[in-house]
């Protein structure tokens, strides 16, 4: 893999026992997006997590008292703004597209194993 995670500090993804750990599904997703975008050249992990570190900094910088963290929110702010930055999506089309998928029903992207060959 060409994105050299971090084991420790603020941009390093939530672990356990030394395996990513991810909540949701739509977590591993948004992982996966942007570790295939790097290693499609789309961008550098370098400057994926100088976004990444941003978007954390401002976050505890803001964020109330009792306000939840919430890692893979910020890992995909992060690559918004490094796509906004190429210009290979506006911030209306991202914002577009987070509201189609929100709407789509709970388990939309699962299926079953029938019909797959191994």
């Amino acid at each position: 893999m060409s994105a050299p995670l971090d084991i420790e500090g603020p941009a390093a993804p939530p672990r356990a026992n030394g395996e990513l750990v991810f909540t949701e599904p739509w977590e591993s997703r948004a992982f996966g997006m942007v570790v295939s975008l790097c290693e499609a050249g789309a961008f550098t992990w370098p400057d994926f997590r100088s976004a990444l570190v941003a978007r954390i900094a401002s976050w505890e910088a803001a964020a109330a008292p009792d306000e939840e963290y919430h890692y893979y929110r910020l890992w995909l702010a992060a690559l918004e703004d490094v796509l906004g930055g190429l210009r290979a999506v506006s911030a209306d089309e991202v914002s577009a597209r987070a509201r189609a998928l929100a709407l789509r029903p709970a388990g939309h992207d699962h299926r079953g194993h029938e019909g797959h060959t191994h």
